[in-house]
C-alpha cells in the first residue's frame, strides 16, 4: 500500500502541468477558432475600437450615446443584410442607397395622392421597392448586363425619379407626426429602439435562411459555381432575381424607417450614396467576398456596428469634418487587411 501510494504521489505532480498544458492548448485551440470565424476579426477589431473610445472619451458609454449610435449602424445593418445574399452571388447592388432615397417619396405620394391609410401605402411603396429590385434581375439573370452597369443605371433613373416627383422640395413624411404615442410610430421608426429591433429581427431571420433554407443554399451555391448549380438543376435566373428583389425591399424599407425617424424626406442624392457605400462596406467588412460564395449576415450586422462605433467616437471626440472620412477610410482598411489575413489563416487551417 505504502508503494501505491508512493507511486502515486510521484505521478501526480507530472499529471498536473500535463493537466494544465491541456488547458491551456484548449483554450489557445478555442481562441485560434474563434478568431478564423468570419465574423471573429471583426468582432475583436469592434471591440479594441469600442475600448479605445471608451478610455479617451467619457461619455462613449453610456445610455445617450448608445441611442446616438443607433442611426449610424441600423439602417446600414438592414440594407447590408440584402446586399449580402446579392454578393454571395458574385453580384453588387448599387442601386440601395437610390432606393432607399426614392421610396419614402413613393410612399408619401401613394398616402396623400391615393388617401390610402399608412399601412397600406407603406405596403404599396415596398411593392415598388420589389418591383425596382425584379427589374434589376431581368436585366442581370435574363438580359446578361453586368450588374455593376444595371444597377448603376438604375442608380441614376432612380435618383432622378425622386427629384421629379418631389420638385426637389423636402416633405414630411406621412405619420411621423403622430409621435411615439402612436403604435405606427413606434413601430416604423420613431419609436427610440425601433430600428435596432428592426435590424436585430431582420439579420436573425436572414442568416437562418441563409444558413439552412434551399433559398441559402442555392444563393451560396450559385454564388461558388454557377454553372455547376445550373447542372444540378438550380434555377440560377430565379435565385439571382429573387436576391435583387431583398437586396431592394430592404433598401427601401431602411428608407422609410429612416424617413419617419427623421420625420422629413430630403431629396439629396448625396446621402444616398452614403448609405450605399456604408452598407456595401459593412458586408465585405462583416467577412462577405466580392467575388461571391461566401458570406454572413451577422458579419454584416457587425460591420455595421463598426463603422457606426466609428463614426460615432470621431465625433464625439471632435475631430474635424475634414478628417472624418479620412479616419474612417483609414479605419476600413486596417479592418479588411485584419479580415484578409485571418482569412488566409482559416483556408490554410481548414476552416475555410
Amino acid at each position: 500500500m505504502a508503494v501505491a501510494s508512493g507511486t502515486e504521489r510521484q505521478t501526480s505532480p507530472a499529471e498536473g502541468p500535463a493537466h494544465g498544458r491541456s488547458l491551456g492548448e484548449s483554450a489557445l485551440a478555442l481562441g485560434r477558432r474563434f478568431l478564423t470565424m468570419r465574423e471573429g476579426s471583426i468582432i475583436v477589431v469592434t471591440l479594441i475600437a469600442i475600448v479605445y473610445f471608451s478610455s479617451s472619451v467619457p461619455r462613449f458609454v453610456t445610455l445617450d450615446s448608445f441611442k446616438t449610435l443607433l442611426p449610424y449602424f441600423a439602417p446600414y445593418a438592414i440594407i447590408a443584410a440584402g446586399e449580402v445574399f446579392v454578393m454571395i452571388n458574385g453580384e453588387i447592388d448599387l442601386s440601395v442607397g437610390a432606393t432607399w432615397l426614392f421610396i419614402p417619396f413613393v410612399y408619401y405620394k401613394i398616402n396623400n395622392s391615393l388617401g390610402l391609410p399608412l399601412v397600406p401605402s407603406l405596403i404599396l411603396s415596398l411593392v415598388v421597392a420589389m418591383v425596382i429590385g425584379a427589374v434589376n434581375g431581368f436585366f442581370i439573370a435574363y438580359v446578361g448586363i453586368s450588374s455593376f452597369v444595371a444597377t448603376l443605371g438604375t442608380l441614376f433613373v432612380l435618383d432622378g425619379l425622386t427629384l421629379v416627383i418631389s420638385h426637389a422640395t423636402q416633405v414630411t413624411t406621412p405619420g411621423a407626426s403622430l409621435g411615439k404615442t402612436s403604435t405606427f410610430g413606434q413601430i416604423f421608426g420613431v419609436g427610440t429602439y425601433s430600428e435596432l429591433i428592426w435590424a436585430l429581427g431582420i439579420v436573425i431571420v436572414l442568416q437562418l435562411v441563409l444558413s439552412f433554407t434551399r433559398w441559402g443554399i442555392y444563393t451560396v451555391a450559385v454564388g461558388g459555381n454557377r454553372l455547376g448549380s445550373a447542372e444540378a438543376g438550380v434555377d440560377v435566373r430565379l435565385v439571382l432575381v429573387r436576391n435583387f428583389v431583398l437586396c431592394a425591399l430592404l433598401a427601401g424599407f431602411a428608407g422609410i424607417l429612416e424617413a419617419v425617424r427623421s420625420t422629413t424626406s430630403t431629396p439629396d442624392p448625396g446621402s444616398s450614396n452614403d448609405f450605399l457605400f456604408f452598407s456595401i462596406a459593412a458586408a465585405v467588412i462583416g467577412g462577405t467576398l466580392l467575388q461571391g460564395g461566401e458570406g454572413t449576415v451577422v458579419g454584416a450586422l457587425i460591420g455595421a456596428i463598426f463603422l457606426g462605433v466609428l463614426q460615432d467616437g470621431l465625433t464625439l471626440k471632435g475631430v474635424s469634418s475634414n478628417y472624418l472620412f479620412l479616419y474612417l477610410g483609414m479605419a476600413v482598411l486596417i479592418a479588411m487587411t485584419i479580415n484578409t489575413f485571418v482569412q488566409r489563416v482559416r483556408l490554410g487551417s481548414g476552416h475555410g
